[in-house]
């Protein structure tokens, strides 16, 4: 409740309104005319209703005297309250003591309209003269609770950066004012509550051109007296979901009637609250002060047929059970249940954040649908819509675990009449996320979350009031029943017990332990100061490398990896960052982003956005408006338009910022797209964030290899990579860690690549292994978000984290062969995927693109009263796309020419290829015959060898026998020889001459050896043979597969698919 509603107040100084994110409202004062509004549109400031002028305060007084006289024919009745004081000038001490009259009604913020024409009235006619437009310039419409302003010129609209900027509003009424070439006449109707839609009708047939509900309009705007723009007014609306805002500019014929259209507009936020009584409130009872209420949640989901249903909730665990990728709408009722009754005057804000106990700036806003009382008046009723597919809310849109439960937290902001400022009550509900295909059976009931609250109200002592408002009470606090029986139930020391009188009621207050609220929330991006001092050695070490490769700036220096694991030192940052990414020579990106930053941005509005939220901790990028966020802001849009195919994307404008903080905007942008496109962290934002999802699960596979133990308890507690590293890789660390330990991961990046942020990443689970490894789900993610960038604010404990990340060798075949791990699961995961489903996906999307689509049609219709030039243009266009179309015809005709000609050469080709392929087949048939008559010569050979072999034997045998009968018949040899032809040695006593002996040994030995060498050569000569053989089986085996194989040759393929081609194309000429 830190965004206070200051009422009542009225401003002298400018001519303005606006209502700031449709929010609180709060009055923002300028000292003068000249001085420039310094709000931007930023979603951090407060919220409020700015409402200035450029009038004297005399003018001032009488303009409101004169306008408020006129209350009897608005339908106001009822005693007037007391005048309210002006508020007190920045540049005085001296509070103003002109009072001011204004109307009972209480209003969000003071009410201020330029006085243009002290005396200047202006009328409001009956109903029943409301065709007569040329009396006045208003009338108002009998079936509606609104004013009509006839006599006004619609000069066109724009889309502006800065939609609570007077400047820029001014500057863009004095744009449209000189360039409209087609004014359209309009009458414009302005309700009168803050419930209502401002229509623009078409004076003739009074029919609606556009509406603008109230709560999309954010700041109206007149343009300064004695310029060209006296005349015209502006308002700017949020279009299209919040996303991107426009300005409508308008001229009016009556120049004093401006006053009085910027006075409707301001009471079309006043408050809907009864009359406040002139005397003081009744003092409270003791135990008045208490108001009970009873708010209610309901989720509903799309449920295919255009309808949305109540989702189901599990009766035992009390928990919503959700399907994924389905939109949703929440529904809150809130019904007072004690105590007078207070009225709900409107709603500004419905959130909703995974988790329990988060932060408010963890809370994200949801597209407000309506809100409204029940059927019986009882209760209001809040109904917002939630698209789950959003980064945001990625926590409750993925399948839940069957054994564990998610938390949600469901926050909105109501403003109550009498009370100081907003309410808000939350809600922390259990969820269960389910496939989109699984069906709701019986044991869940479709049942509402009730959760009661206790609002203590203090009244404001009369002294303390800035003004006679309605304004009567602050908030004490705020408590719900789950609050109070937690309170009990752990015996909380903080309890305290005031008494009233008799009777007592327990009221416990909130612990306000400021350190441990600070240890709660988070650390600021941005923090951190990094000293740019630096050792002499150090420093020469580097200038001496620096020297040496300015020399040869196309390769790095042996020593530079081993300098940069110890960091850059901070005063040579920009020069090291910029050699390192490649862009010494970048003279062409600058001259690009010089023309990129003056182009227009499709996601202009997402920029503007998130700037405000980029080192928000840091000087240099704190001030709204300021140099560094101005810069930031060119960059971001620069590479939105240069880089088409991803854009901007959330996350950027941190990397960027630290750039920027070492250099100029346009180097920084030149290193901006080198990180982008060379070190592959655009490839992380394709194809619906795959390689993200890839580098999670190297992040997991490295875990289980490195950590194992924390891996484990990851699983136990089902706590994935997705839910705590994506900033890490997304945004290199640079959202929520100290600048110094971010400045010298860049170091690493630009030297080593995208990959070592595995190594930073080990280097924090490893570091903080002790301390996860006894937490629980939530705690897990709150320790990530919490504890663990704040651990590195310590120098010298990033110190030694980055020399842990520097000493982990992760090997890139290992990162490759967990990336093909992935892809096939992923393929695994597809095949096992229902079609049905699928299509069921696809369906859906294109259903969204359908109604995105839808919703672009309807605001193009707003654009009509501009486009009647367009059209004419469009014609001109046309006719010559009409002769371009006549041109490309006759070229076309030229190439079906060309293309027949082709197909003549082509089937040329295919007969002279046919009659190759003939030619081919009847040499490959010779040759198969010719094959065939040596495998029958080579089978006559070896069996006319095998014959001989065969009488050689058969001779030899004889030969052998003949020679032993003949050794047999010989007394003597019969002595030498035995039978089996061995020599016997015998002694004989006969007497042999020595001469007869020799002979005869010299004659046998003569013969053995002419046997054993006829022996030896028929055994050769049968060698010889078998060998031939072989020889011949081999030929025959390489013959006949060489017949196989020609017929499955490439000739047969080409020549039947040429017959195929052949035959379609006959049939076609034929």
């Amino acid at each position: 409740m830190d965004d206070k509603a200051s009422v009542g107040k009225v401003s002298v100084s400018s001519d303005s309104v606006s209502t700031l994110n449709s929010e609180d409202f709060v009055l923002v004062s300028r000292l003068g005319d000249d001085t420039p509004s310094t709000n931007n549109g930023s979603d951090d400031e407060k919220t409020g209703l700015k409402i200035v002028g450029n009038g004297s305060e005399q003018q001032l007084q009488k303009e409101l005297e004169d306008v408020l006289m006129d209350s009897s024919m608005e339908g106001q009745t009822g005693a007037r309250q007391p005048s309210e004081a002006m508020p007190t000038s920045a540049t005085s001490e001296e509070s103003l003591t002109e009072d001011i009259s204004l109307t009972p009604s209480p209003v969000y913020s003071g009410l201020m309209v330029v006085a243009q024409k002290p005396e200047m009235s202006l009328p409001i006619k009956p109903p029943q003269d409301a065709d007569s437009s040329d009396s006045s310039p208003s009338t108002p419409i009998p079936e509606e609770d609104s004013i009509l302003f006839s006599k006004l010129t619609y000069l066109g609209c724009a889309s502006v950066n800065a939609p609570r900027s007077e400047v820029e509003a001014l500057r863009m009424m004095s744009i449209l004012r000189s360039q409209c070439l087609v004014p359209l006449d309009v009458t414009i109707s302005v309700p009168n509550v803050s419930e209502g839609i401002v229509r623009l009708l078409d004076p003739q047939i009074n029919t609606e051109i556009a509406n603008y509900p109230i709560y999309k309009i954010l700041f109206c705007v007149r343009g300064h007296d004695g310029t060209a723009e006296s005349d015209c007014f502006a308002f700017t609306e949020s279009h299209y979901n919040a996303e991107i805002f426009r300005i409508h500019v308008f001229r009016c014929e009556i120049q004093e009637a401006v006053s009085r259209i910027l006075y409707s507009f301001a009471t079309a936020f006043r408050r809907s609250a009864k009359l406040t009584p002139l005397y003081a409130p009744p003092t409270l009872t003791p135990d008045s002060d208490i108001f009970t209420f009873t708010v209610s949640l309901e989720i509903k989901e799309d449920d295919g047929k255009g309808y949305f249903s109540a989702v189901p909730k599990e009766k035992d665990k009390q928990c919503f059970k959700l399907r994924q990728g389905m939109d949703k709408k929440i529904v809150i009722c809130v019904q007072q249940a004690s105590n007078k009754e207070l009225i709900i005057e409107r709603c500004f804000g419905l959130l909703l954040s995974p988790g329990k106990d988060v932060r408010n700036s963890d809370m994200h806003l949801l597209d407000l649908e309506s809100m409204g009382k029940s059927s019986d008046g009882k209760s209001y009723i809040i109904t917002g819509s939630w698209n789950p597919n959003t980064p945001h809310f990625q926590a409750v849109n993925e399948e839940t675990p069957k054994d564990r439960l998610l938390y949600m937290t469901t926050a909105v902001d109501l403003v109550v009449t009498e009370v100081q400022e907003p309410v808000r009550f939350l809600l922390e509900t259990k969820v269960r996320v389910c496939p989109s295909s699984e069906r709701m059976f019986w044991p869940f009931s479709k049942r509402s979350y009730t959760e009661t609250f206790y609002l203590k109200l203090k009244q404001i002592d009369q002294k303390d009031r800035k003004s006679n408002s309605d304004t009567l009470y602050e908030v004490a606090s705020l408590e719900s029943e789950s609050e109070r029986e937690r309170i009990k139930t752990t015996a909380s020391p903080t309890i305290r017990m005031p008494h009233y009188g008799s009777q007592g009621s327990i009221i416990p207050s909130p612990p306000e332990d400021d350190e441990e609220e600070d240890n709660d929330e988070p650390l600021l991006s941005g923090s951190g100061d990094v000293s740019k001092e630096c050792g002499e050695k150090i420093l020469e070490t580097w200038g001496d490398l620096l020297s040496k490769w300015h020399l040869n700036l196309s390769v790095r220096p042996k020593p530079l990896p081993a300098l940069v694991r110890s960091g850059v030192p901070e005063a040579l940052r920009g020069e090291v960052w910029q050699l390192l990414a490649g862009c010494h020579n970048n003279d062409q990106m600058v001259e690009d982003y010089r023309i990129l930053i003056n182009k227009e941005s499709p996601q202009d509005s997402a920029i503007t956005r998130d700037i405000n939220r980029t080192f928000p901790a840091h000087d240099y990028f704190k001030d709204t408006g300021g140099d560094g966020q101005d810069s930031l802001y060119k960059i971001c849009k620069a590479y939105s338009v240069y880089d088409e195919e991803i854009g901007y994307c959330q996350g950027q404008s941190f990397l960027a910022a630290v750039l920027l903080l070492h250099m100029p905007e346009e180097q920084a942008f030149s290193v901006l797209v080198k990180i982008m496109f060379d070190y592959g962290l655009r490839e992380l934002f394709k194809q619906n964030f795959e390689d993200l999802h890839c580098k999670f699960y190297q992040l997991e596979r490295l875990m289980q290899e490195y950590i194992p133990d924390l891996y484990n308890h990851f699983l136990n507690i089902s706590l994935e990579a997705h839910m705590y590293a994506s900033q890490w890789f997304l945004t290199l660390f640079t959202a929520k860690f100290p600048l110094y330990m971010v400045f010298h991961i860049i170091d690493l990046l630009l030297c080593e690549g995208i990959s070592v942020i595995f190594n930073v990443a080990l280097g924090l689970l490893k570091t903080s292994k002790d301390d996860l490894l006894l937490t629980d789900f939530e705690g897990a993610l709150k320790y990530f978000r919490v504890q663990l960038p704040k651990r590195y604010r310590s120098e010298e404990n990033a110190k030694k984290l980055m020399e842990l990340a520097c000493s982990m060798k992760i090997n890139q075949k290992k990162l490759k062969k967990y990336e093909k791990e992935y892809l096939v699961l992923r393929e695994q995961q597809a095949q096992q995927e229902d079609p049905v489903e699928r299509f069921e996906r696809e369906n859906r999307r294109l259903q969204e693109a359908n109604m995105r689509l839808e919703q672009e049609n309807d605001d193009l219709a707003h654009e009509l009263v501009t486009s009647k030039i367009a059209l004419r243009k469009d014609l001109d266009n046309a006719e010559e796309k009409a002769d371009a179309l006549n041109k490309e015809l006759l070229m076309t005709k030229q190439k079906l020419v060309d293309a027949e000609d082709e197909k003549k050469r082509l089937e040329n080709e295919a007969a002279q290829l046919k009659e190759m392929c003939r030619r081919e087949l009847d040499k490959a048939e010779l040759e198969i015959k010719k094959n065939s008559s040596i495998i029958s010569d080579y089978k006559q050979i070896c069996s006319q060898l095998s014959k001989r072999l065969e009488r050689q034997q058969i001779g030899n045998k004889a030969d052998l026998d003949q020679i032993r009968g003949k050794v047999e018949g010989c007394d003597r040899c019969r002595e030498l020889f035995s039978k089996e032809g061995t020599l016997k040695i015998v002694s004989t006593s006969k007497d042999m001459s020595e001469e007869y002996q020799d002979k005869e040994k010299e004659l046998l030995k003569h013969q053995l050896r002419e046997m054993e060498l006829e022996l030896a050569q028929t055994k050769l000569q049968l060698v010889e043979a078998e060998c031939k053989i072989q020889d011949l089986e081999h030929h025959l085996g390489l013959a006949l597969n060489e017949v196989q194989a020609a017929k499955k040759t490439w000739f047969n393929r080409t020549i039947s698919s040429i017959k195929t081609a052949t035959g379609v194309q006959g049939k076609e000429t034929s």
